[in-house]
């Protein structure tokens, strides 16, 4: 069957108007009865990137977690939800974006991600590391934001799944893979086969674009979108943004290893990416290196612990103290 990919306008994100239409790109798809049977474990993985700027768009807003934990809640599901940050925790990311009370509210638990090997389709990638907490859910939904990347050109559904490789071993990946941008791209194809979400739900109502992943501009994009494939939806969201695949790692990579569809090859049963075009999306200005040369690894080793077990815990504690 060719895949799916629903797509729709929306501006919202006040919560009764993002239900709607959180529903309405479900729709097509089945719904998410579809995908969440009753007792099922179910992972949000949104974009935590960043404590840093919590008005620039960084991240997945917590209006779409929240909504998309209400409906798993009422098909039955269990929702959790988590992520692996570059720099400190996931729950430090959490607080600085304003999560607490929709966590609160929900009673949603947050996780922090722990590697385990799991075999991948690919030999050269079968030493990835991967959360053990999205393997062994039951149903992973992922919830990847609209942004432009210095050093991938874009992050869409594919790269926000490099989420699920838990702490440092992203920049090691970066030193190991990132000399090669195809090889980089592959490894990150290989994650998100591995992870294989059930369902991707982008946020595009507000997207980052120009020196993303969170150096950029937030950018009325007005887009939401969903599938079962992934690969399909980044397909989808490049034309959208009328970005060549050959300059995203990701894209170019999934094209290369038979799992980008053409684009004619998908069915658009809502709008299609013709409808929702943007003519004017900015990318980053210059692209960085890929690779982290071992000093960046062992300093960006050190400023992670020292913000996950220092500077966080003194925060609480100060807090506590208030």
């Amino acid at each position: 069957m060719p895949p799916t990919v629903s797509l729709i306008r929306a501006t919202s994100y006040k919560a009764d108007e993002l239900r709607v239409s959180v529903e309405a790109v479900l729709a097509p798809l089945g719904g998410m009865s579809a995908f969440v049977k009753p007792g099922d474990r179910v992972l949000l993985k949104p974009n935590l990137l960043t404590a840093g700027r919590p008005t620039k768009e960084c991240i997945t807003r917590p209006e779409l977690v929240r909504c998309v934990a209400e409906l798993v809640i009422a098909a039955g599901g269990k929702p959790f939800f988590g992520d692996s940050p570059a720099f400190g925790s996931a729950m430090g990311v959490a607080k600085a974006n304003g999560y607490l009370p929709m966590m609160d509210e929900l009673n949603l638990p947050l996780v922090e991600f722990h590697g385990k090997r799991y075999e991948t389709t690919s030999e050269e990638f079968n030493h990835l590391l991967l959360s053990k907490e999205a393997m062994e859910a039951d149903v992973i939904i992922n919830l990847p934001k609209v942004k432009s990347h210095i050093q991938l050109t874009m992050t869409l559904g594919v790269k926000n799944l490099f989420g699920c490789v838990p702490g440092k071993m992203k920049a090691w990946w970066h030193m190991d893979a990132g000399k090669s941008a195809e090889r980089f791209g592959e490894m990150l194809v290989e994650t998100a086969r591995a992870i294989n979400p059930n369902l991707t739900i982008i946020d595009g109502i507000v997207a980052h674009e120009g020196n993303g992943p969170m150096n950029g501009e937030p950018r009325d994009l007005g887009v939401l979108g969903a599938a079962i494939d992934v690969f399909a939806l980044d397909v989808a969201m490049l034309e959208i943004l009328n970005v060549e695949a050959d300059l995203v790692p990701t894209a170019a990579a999934a094209k290369r290893l038979g799992l980008a569809p053409e684009l004619e090859s998908i069915e658009f049963p809502l709008l299609r990416p013709v409808d929702l075009v943007c003519t004017d999306w900015k990318l980053p200005s210059a692209l960085m290196p890929i690779d982290f040369a071992l000093p960046r690894v062992i300093k960006s080793t050190f400023r992670h612990l020292y913000i996950r077990f220092i500077k966080e815990p003194m925060g609480a504690y100060q807090a506590s103290e208030k």
